[in-house]
C-alpha cells in the first residue's frame, strides 16, 4: 500500500517496478515502435530507398579504375620503330591517345586540362634504341595537380614502352627474369569489387546510426519520449523495444543491399550468407548504440542529424578504409580509426564478399564491434537513466 502511496503522492513509479523485467511490456513497446516505423515514410526511404541509391553510385558513378585516360603522343621521328611504338599506345585500353607532331599544341592541352599527360618520342629514337645506352627512350610528361591520375599515366606509359621493347625479341636485351604478376581475390583488379562491400558498411551506418538518432530525438521534440519514460517500463525495456524494429531494418537492409551487389553489380560472394548476416548483425550492435547516445545528448533532429553525420557517417566514410588506405594515413589518424566500428565492418565484408569465410580474421573484428556496441549501450543507458530521473 505504501508504494501505491508514494506513487500517488510523488507521480512516479517505484524503483521496483522500473527494473523488472516483463516480456510483454517489451512486446507492447516493440509494436508500438514497429508501427511507427512502418507509419514513417522517411523511415522506409531510409531504410530501403537511400541504400540502392547509394549502391548504384558507387559502382557506377564513382570508381577508382584508370581507363581510356586521355594522353597525347608526340611523334618527332619518322623512323618505323617511333612509329611502331605510337602504335602501341593507341592499341591499349587504358589511354586514350592523340597524336601531334609538335609539342606546343599537346603542353597547351596538358595546361588547359584536356590532357592528362603526353608522352614524347624524340627525334634520334631511332639512336637511343640501337646504341642500348640506358638513355630514357621516351619523355612523359603528366597533370601533378591530380598526382592519383599522373602517377596512373605515367606506369602504363613506361609500361607500354617495355611491353613494345619486351616484343621486339632478338633486337632487345634478353630479361634476367621474368615476372608475371598474379592478383588474388580480385584478378580484374575492378574498383567496384571493392567499393560495393564498403558500401554497404556505409549504408549500414546510416540506418543503425542516423536513423535511430533522428527517430528518438523526434520523440523528445514531441514529448512523448517522457510519457514512455514514465512508464513502469525499465530502462532496459524502453532500450531494446526502441532499436528492435530498427535492427530488423537494418538486417532486411543488409540482404537488400547483398542481393544488388551479387545479381546486379557482378561483386562475388565467396562466403557464406551466415557468416554475412552474423558480421552485420554485430555491426549493428555499435551503430544502434551510437545512435540512441546521440538522441539521448541531443534532444531536437537537427542536432542529432549533426552530430550523427560528424560522429558517425563521415568517421565511417573516412577513416574505415572504404575508400582511402588506413596505412597510409598519419599515425595518429591509424590510431584513431581502432575506434571507429565500420573500420572492422568494412575489412570483414571485403574478405567475407572477395576471399570466403576466414573466421580468424571475423573473430578479432567482431569482438572489437561488440565492444565498442557495448560501451555505447552503457552511456546511453546511464544518459538516458538520469533523464528518467530529472
Amino acid at each position: 500500500m505504501s508504494s501505491l502511496h508514494d506513487t500517488h503522492r510523488t507521480g512516479r513509479v517505484p524503483v521496483a517496478a522500473l527494473h523488472r523485467f516483463d516480456a510483454q511490456r517489451l512486446l507492447a513497446l516493440v509494436r508500438k515502435e514497429s508501427l511507427q516505423a512502418l507509419r514513417d515514410p522517411s523511415t522506409l526511404l531510409i531504410a530501403f530507398v537511400l541504400p540502392v541509391v547509394l549502391l548504384f553510385l558507387f559502382a557506377f558513378a564513382v570508381s577508382l579504375d584508370v581507363r581510356k585516360v586521355r594522353i597525347g603522343v608526340v611523334v618527332e621521328s619518322t623512323g618505323a620503330s617511333a612509329q611502331a611504338l605510337a602504335a602501341a599506345f593507341a592499341g591499349t585500353r587504358y589511354l586514350d591517345a592523340t597524336f601531334a607532331h609538335d609539342r606546343r599544341p599537346v603542353a597547351d592541352q596538358l595546361v588547359s586540362g584536356a590532357l592528362r599527360g603526353f608522352v614524347v618520342i624524340p627525334q634520334d629514337f631511332e639512336r637511343r634504341l640501337a646504341e642500348r645506352s640506358g638513355e630514357p627512350l621516351v619523355q612523359v610528361v603528366t597533370d601533378g595537380s591530380q598526382p592519383n591520375t599522373a602517377n596512373y599515366v605515367a606506369n602504363y606509359a613506361q609500361g607500354v614502352v617495355q611491353t613494345w621493347r619486351a616484343g621486339l625479341g632478338a633486337e632487345a636485351p634478353p630479361a634476367a627474369v621474368a615476372l608475371e604478376p598474379r592478383y588474388w581475390f580480385n584478378a580484374e583488379l575492378e574498383s567496384r569489387r571493392a567499393l560495393v562491400p564498403g558500401a554497404i558498411a556505409i549504408v549500414m551506418t546510416i540506418i543503425g546510426t542516423m536513423l535511430t538518432a533522428l527517430v528518438v530525438a523526434r520523440e523528445w521534440e514531441r514529448g512523448t519520449m517522457e510519457a514512455v519514460l514514465s512508464t513502469p517500463a525499465s530502462v532496459a525495456e524502453i532500450l531494446v523495444g526502441k532499436l528492435l524494429p530498427y535492427f530488423v531494418l537494418g538486417m532486411l537492409s543488409t540482404l537488400g543491399a547483398a542481393a544488388l551487389a551479387v545479381l546486379v553489380f557482378g561483386v562475388p560472394l565467396r562466403g557464406s550468407l551466415a557468416a554475412l548476416m552474423a558480421l552485420s548483425a554485430v555491426f549493428m550492435v555499435p551503430a544502434l548504440g551510437q545512435g540512441l547516445l546521440i538522441s539521448s545528448l541531443a534532444r531536437n533532429q537537427f542536432l542529432a542529424a549533426q552530430i550523427a553525420l560528424f560522429s558517425g557517417f563521415l568517421p565511417a566514410f573516412m577513416l574505415s578504409g572504404f575508400l582511402f588506405e588506413i596505412e597510409a594515413m598519419p599515425v595518429p589518424i591509424q590510431a584513431i580509426t581502432w575506434l571507429i566500428p565500420a573500420r572492422y565492418f568494412v575489412s570483414s565484408l571485403k574478405t567475407v564478399f572477395l576471399a570466403g569465410d576466414l573466421w580468424a580474421t571475423f573473430v578479432p573484428n567482431l569482438l572489437a564491434m561488440a565492444a565498442i556496441g557495448i560501451l555505447f549501450f552503457v552511456l546511453a543507458k546511464r544518459a538516458t537513466r538520469k533523464n528518467l530521473e530529472a
